[in-house]
C-alpha cells in the first residue's frame, strides 16, 4: 500500500500516535487530572473501563464513547450543550488518556469494552439509553447495538465505517485477508522511534482536527495513552468487519461523517462508501457534515449539536 495513502487513512480514521514528553498531571490512580466540573465516577467495577457520570438521577440517560486514545473530556462541549434533563455517562477506556491499562494491556479492546458497557447498562438499570460513539467509539456502539439490541434505545455513530479494513486493501478485502496489513501497522506502531511517534502524532492531529485551538486536549490524551493498548485497539479495528452484524441492530441509527481526509476522496465518493458500508442496515440515516475534520463535535459544534438534538428528539 502507498505509504502516503496509509498515513492519510490512519489520520482520517482516528489514529493518535502515542507521544512521550508532553507534561500531564496525574492522580495516584494513574488517571490524568482534569478540571472537576462536579461529576462523579459510577460505582461499577471493571478492568476494561470506568464511567464518568454528569447530571442528576432522573435525567434521560445517554452514553458517550470517545475514540482511540481519547478521554471523556473530548465530550465537554456536548455535555454542556445537553444541559439539564440528561444524565450523561462518559466511557473512559482503560489504557487511554492516562488511565491504567489493566485488562486492556493485551489483546482486543473494543469488543471487550462493548460487553462491559452492556453489563454497565444492565447493572445500572439504564432504560434503553441513547448511545453516541466517535471513531473507535462508533465501532463499540455498533457492537453494543448489534450484540445487545434489547439494551440500546438509539445509536449515533460519528465518523466511522463498520469495516475499516476495507480501506487497507483492494476491492474484496476481507477481515481475514487484511490481517497481514493489520499486523504490519501494529508492528510499526510498537517499534517506531520516539521522534517518529511525535511526528506522526502532530500530523494525525492536524488531519483530524481542523480547528487549531481544539487540538491541545486530544494531543495530551494521546501523549498519556498506553502505547500497547492503542496499538492493539487499532489493529483490532482494521480486522473487525461488522457489516454482517448490522442487520441485528433494531435501535434507530444515524451516522454522521465527513469527507475522507484524502484529496482523491471527493464528497460524492465518500457518500458512496458510507452508503455501501451501511447497506445492511437499511434504516440508518447517513448525514455528511461539511467543513470539518474527524472530530466533528470540535470542528463544527453547532452542526453537530443540531444533528444530535434532532436525533434525540425523534
Amino acid at each position: 500500500m502507498n505509504t502516503q495513502l496509509l498515513t492519510g487513512l490512519i489520520a482520517a480514521l482516528g489514529l493518535l500516535a502515542n507521544v512521550a514528553g508532553v507534561g500531564s498531571a496525574r492522580a495516584q490512580d494513574g488517571h490524568t487530572v482534569h478540571a472537576d466540573h462536579g461529576h462523579h465516577h459510577a460505582d461499577f467495577a471493571s478492568d476494561r473501563m470506568h464511567v464518568r457520570v454528569d447530571g442528576a438521577e432522573g435525567g434521560r440517560d445517554i452514553i458517550l464513547i470517545p475514540g482511540l486514545s481519547s478521554s471523556p473530556e473530548v465530550w465537554d462541549g456536548t455535555v454542556e450543550h445537553l444541559g439539564d434533563g440528561w444524565r450523561v455517562h462518559r466511557i473512559h477506556i482503560q489504557g487511554f488518556a492516562g488511565a491504567d491499562a489493566k485488562g486492556n494491556a493485551t489483546g482486543p479492546v473494543a469488543a471487550p469494552v462493548a460487553e462491559e458497557i452492556a453489563r454497565y447498562i444492565t447493572e445500572s438499570g439504564l432504560d434503553h439509553p441513547a448511545v453516541v460513539g466517535h471513531s473507535m467509539g462508533g465501532t463499540i456502539g455498533l457492537m453494543l447495538a448489534a450484540r445487545h439490541p434489547d439494551l440500546v434505545g438509539r445509536l449515533m455513530v460519528v465518523d466511522m465505517v463498520p469495516f475499516m479494513g476495507a480501506m487497507f486493501g483492494p476491492p474484496g478485502t476481507t477481515a481475514e485477508s487484511v490481517v497481514p496489513v493489520a499486523d504490519q501497522v501494529y508492528a510499526g506502531m510498537m517499534s517506531a522511534p520516539l521522534e517518529q511517534y511525535r511526528q506522526q502524532a502532530a500530523a494525525s492531529i492536524t488531519g483530524m482536527i481542523a480547528t487549531e485551538s481544539r487540538r491541545a486536549g486530544p494531543l495530551e490524551d494521546s501523549a498519556t495513552s498506553d502505547r500497547a493498548v492503542s496499538s492493539s485497539a487499532f489493529r483490532e479495528l482494521i480486522v473487525t468487519d461488522l457489516r454482517p452484524e448490522l442487520s441485528k441492530i433494531t435501535a434507530p441509527t444515524e451516522v454522521l461523517y465527513v469527507k475522507f481526509n484524502d484529496p482523491r476522496m471527493t464528497p460524492e465518493i465518500t457518500d458512496a462508501i458510507y452508503q455501501m458500508s451501511f447497506s445492511t442496515l437499511p434504516g440508518a440515516a447517513l448525514t455528511r457534515i461539511d467543513n470539518s475534520a474527524h472530530f466533528i463535535f470540535l470542528d463544527q459544534p453547532d452542526a453537530f449539536n443540531a444533528a444530535l438534538d434532532a436525533f434525540l428528539a425523534r
